[in-house]
């Protein structure tokens, strides 16, 4: 299984309910990686989406506590026991984690690949995902050259667990 996230120097992903910045290259790989996958997000992940839908052109399991939640166009699951059987008809290879917090924490043992987009800056952050490079399981197997963005520097970085 996978995931996918952008960090800045702390590991932080999100302030507020938002992401720390936007990067279209950046938006262009999530495009890339996931469409015709399954993508697993929570559902305030899912609320910072436009009008709040699923993404397009993707299956979209969100995970919500809510037992009257529904969502149009999304498979909604209501467990971590509900959510990985649901994710048994899926080939592991075409997950992708994408967030928030708490799903990346739930969901990071079952994940052997990382796709992680590394700022080259510190944000104003209220979540953070858990740090790769302190864990010995996960090792760097390619990385991108550094490119940037008006003036904000980052690069692409693939973690597969060992």
């Amino acid at each position: 299984m996978n995931l996918i996230v952008a960090v800045d120097e702390n590991w932080a992903i999100g302030n507020k309910g938002d992401l720390l910045i936007r990067i279209p290259n950046d938006h262009k790989f999530f495009r890339e990686e996931t469409t015709g996958k399954v993508v697993v997000l929570g559902r305030k992940t899912l609320d910072t989406f436009p009008q709040g839908l699923p993404l397009k052109n993707r299956i979209n399991i969100i995970l919500s506590s809510n037992p009257d939640f529904r969502v149009k166009d999304g498979i909604v699951v209501h467990s971590m026991e509900e959510l990985l059987e649901e994710l048994k008809k899926y080939r592991s290879e075409d997950v992708y984690v994408i967030g928030g917090e708490s799903i990346y924490r739930q969901m990071l043992p079952y994940c052997d690949v990382a796709h992680v987009t590394k700022i080259d800056r510190r944000y104003q952050a209220d979540a953070y995902f858990p740090n790769l490079d302190e864990r010995p399981e996960w090792k760097i197997t390619a990385d991108s050259e550094e490119q940037t963005y008006f003036d904000v520097a980052y690069q692409f970085v693939k973690y597969e667990k060992i």
